[in-house]
């Protein structure tokens, strides 16, 4: 993976490690569209060298992402509708006929025999 940044005033287009923070004008890439990438006529490509293993998750991610399952179970439950109302997800219910299992607000629903 890599990270695609176009600096337009420079006619120069930078690809170097995977960003850490989502910026104006930087796209990622896959290994295979990194390695193919080609440029304007007139432009300038940049390689800068990529770590040889990909960046383990630090503690400051496991960190944020403890934070907002936190959050995530902190928010009250939204109520369900009551028998013979509709709720606003009305179309992700079960069509008649159907045998499914509710797990919040998604339904899954079995094939047909």
């Amino acid at each position: 993976m890599a990270t695609l940044t176009y600096v337009y005033a420079d006619s120069t287009a930078v690809l170097g490690p995977l960003a850490t923070y989502a910026e104006p004008h930087c796209y990622d890439l896959c290994e295979r569209h990194a390695g193919s990438l080609t440029v304007p006529r007139g432009w300038e490509v940049l390689r800068l060298a990529m770590p040889s293993q990909p960046q383990q998750p630090g503690p400051d991610d496991l960190l944020a992402l403890a934070d907002a399952v936190r959050e995530a179970a902190a928010r009250p439950a939204a109520s369900a509708p009551q028998q013979g109302q509709r709720g606003s997800h009305a179309a992700l219910e079960a069509p008649a006929g159907t045998e499914g299992t509710r797990r919040g607000h998604l339904r899954v629903l079995r094939e047909p025999s």
